[in-house]
Protein backbone atom coordinates (compact mmCIF):
# COMPACT_ATOMS: atom_id res chain seq x y z
CA UNK A 1 0.00 0.00 0.00
CA UNK A 2 2.62 2.37 0.71
CA UNK A 3 4.04 1.97 -2.78
CA UNK A 4 1.11 2.95 -4.61
CA UNK A 5 0.12 5.54 -2.55
CA UNK A 6 3.82 7.32 -2.91
CA UNK A 7 3.58 6.55 -6.52
CA UNK A 8 0.09 8.45 -6.62
CA UNK A 9 1.71 11.48 -4.41
CA UNK A 10 4.83 11.20 -6.91
CA UNK A 11 2.40 11.86 -9.61
CA UNK A 12 0.47 14.49 -7.99
CA UNK A 13 3.73 16.10 -7.47
CA UNK A 14 5.05 16.55 -10.54
CA UNK A 15 1.73 17.65 -12.67
CA UNK A 16 1.87 21.02 -11.02
CA UNK A 17 6.28 21.23 -11.17
CA UNK A 18 6.95 24.17 -12.97
CA UNK A 19 10.41 22.75 -13.68
CA UNK A 20 9.89 20.76 -16.77
CA UNK A 21 13.32 18.48 -16.50
CA UNK A 22 12.16 17.40 -12.77
CA UNK A 23 8.44 16.94 -13.75
CA UNK A 24 9.16 14.47 -16.68
CA UNK A 25 11.86 12.65 -14.33
CA UNK A 26 9.03 12.91 -11.66
CA UNK A 27 6.87 11.33 -14.73
CA UNK A 28 9.21 8.76 -15.71
CA UNK A 29 9.44 7.55 -12.20
CA UNK A 30 6.08 6.82 -11.23
CA UNK A 31 4.23 6.32 -15.23
CA UNK A 32 4.36 3.79 -17.97
CA UNK A 33 5.94 4.96 -20.92
CA UNK A 34 2.05 4.12 -22.76
CA UNK A 35 0.46 5.72 -20.02
CA UNK A 36 -2.73 7.87 -20.54
CA UNK A 37 -4.12 10.50 -18.37
CA UNK A 38 -7.55 11.65 -18.77
CA UNK A 39 -9.19 14.02 -17.65
CA UNK A 40 -12.72 15.98 -18.79
CA UNK A 41 -11.02 18.74 -21.18
CA UNK A 42 -7.87 17.16 -22.71
CA UNK A 43 -5.75 13.53 -22.49
CA UNK A 44 -2.45 12.53 -23.57
CA UNK A 45 -0.65 9.25 -24.12
CA UNK A 46 2.88 8.86 -22.49
CA UNK A 47 5.06 10.83 -20.46
CA UNK A 48 5.35 13.78 -22.90
CA UNK A 49 2.12 14.60 -23.77
CA UNK A 50 1.49 14.14 -19.36
CA UNK A 51 3.92 16.65 -18.75
CA UNK A 52 2.53 19.14 -21.48
CA UNK A 53 -1.00 18.54 -20.18
CA UNK A 54 0.83 19.78 -16.56
CA UNK A 55 2.31 22.91 -18.29
CA UNK A 56 -1.30 23.54 -19.40
CA UNK A 57 -2.48 23.42 -15.78
CA UNK A 58 0.22 25.65 -14.58
CA UNK A 59 -0.76 28.29 -17.17
CA UNK A 60 -4.12 28.20 -16.00
CA UNK A 61 -3.32 28.00 -12.60
CA UNK A 62 0.24 29.57 -12.03
CA UNK A 63 1.74 28.51 -8.31
CA UNK A 64 -0.74 26.09 -7.68
CA UNK A 65 -0.03 22.30 -6.75
CA UNK A 66 -2.03 19.51 -6.40
CA UNK A 67 -2.80 18.18 -2.31
CA UNK A 68 -4.51 14.48 -1.96
CA UNK A 69 -7.06 14.72 0.34
CA UNK A 70 -8.47 11.19 1.51
CA UNK A 71 -6.41 7.82 1.87
CA UNK A 72 -6.09 6.20 -1.37
CA UNK A 73 -8.74 3.40 -1.85
CA UNK A 74 -7.27 0.12 -3.79
CA UNK A 75 -8.44 -3.06 -4.89
CA UNK A 76 -6.69 -5.61 -7.27
CA UNK A 77 -4.60 -3.12 -9.88
CA UNK A 78 -7.06 -0.02 -9.24
CA UNK A 79 -7.28 2.82 -6.96
CA UNK A 80 -9.25 6.02 -6.62
CA UNK A 81 -8.27 8.97 -4.30
CA UNK A 82 -9.83 12.45 -3.67
CA UNK A 83 -7.86 15.89 -4.48
CA UNK A 84 -7.64 19.89 -4.50
CA UNK A 85 -5.60 22.09 -6.92
CA UNK A 86 -4.42 24.69 -4.20
CA UNK A 87 -3.47 28.33 -5.05
CA UNK A 88 -0.27 29.79 -3.14
CA UNK A 89 -2.61 30.96 -0.77
CA UNK A 90 -4.17 27.70 -0.11
CA UNK A 91 -7.62 28.46 -1.67
CA UNK A 92 -9.11 25.72 -3.14
CA UNK A 93 -9.44 26.17 -7.00
CA UNK A 94 -10.67 22.86 -7.90
CA UNK A 95 -11.28 19.27 -6.68
CA UNK A 96 -12.04 15.77 -7.93
CA UNK A 97 -11.43 12.35 -7.85
CA UNK A 98 -9.16 9.78 -9.48
CA UNK A 99 -9.35 6.60 -10.27
CA UNK A 100 -5.84 5.30 -11.79
CA UNK A 101 -5.00 1.58 -13.12
CA UNK A 102 -1.53 0.42 -12.44
CA UNK A 103 1.02 -2.41 -14.57
CA UNK A 104 2.66 -5.20 -13.14
CA UNK A 105 5.38 -3.26 -12.52
CA UNK A 106 3.74 -1.00 -10.25
CA UNK A 107 3.56 1.88 -12.46
CA UNK A 108 0.45 3.97 -13.57
CA UNK A 109 -1.08 2.90 -16.55
CA UNK A 110 -3.96 4.83 -16.77
CA UNK A 111 -5.54 7.64 -14.51
CA UNK A 112 -9.03 8.95 -15.48
CA UNK A 113 -9.78 12.17 -13.88
CA UNK A 114 -13.50 13.73 -12.66
CA UNK A 115 -13.95 17.37 -11.37
CA UNK A 116 -16.00 18.32 -8.40
CA UNK A 117 -17.79 15.91 -5.98
CA UNK A 118 -19.45 13.12 -6.46
CA UNK A 119 -22.68 13.52 -7.68
CA UNK A 120 -25.29 13.11 -4.76
CA UNK A 121 -22.05 14.22 -2.07
CA UNK A 122 -22.90 15.99 0.83
CA UNK A 123 -20.26 18.79 1.17
CA UNK A 124 -19.62 18.91 4.46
Amino acid sequence: MAHVTSTIDIHLEAYCEPDSERRNELLSRVWSESGTLIDPPFDGTGIGPISSMGEAVLEHYPGHRFRRTSDVDTHHVFARYAWDLVAPDGTVAVNGLDVVEFGEDGKLIRVVGFFGDLPGQVAS
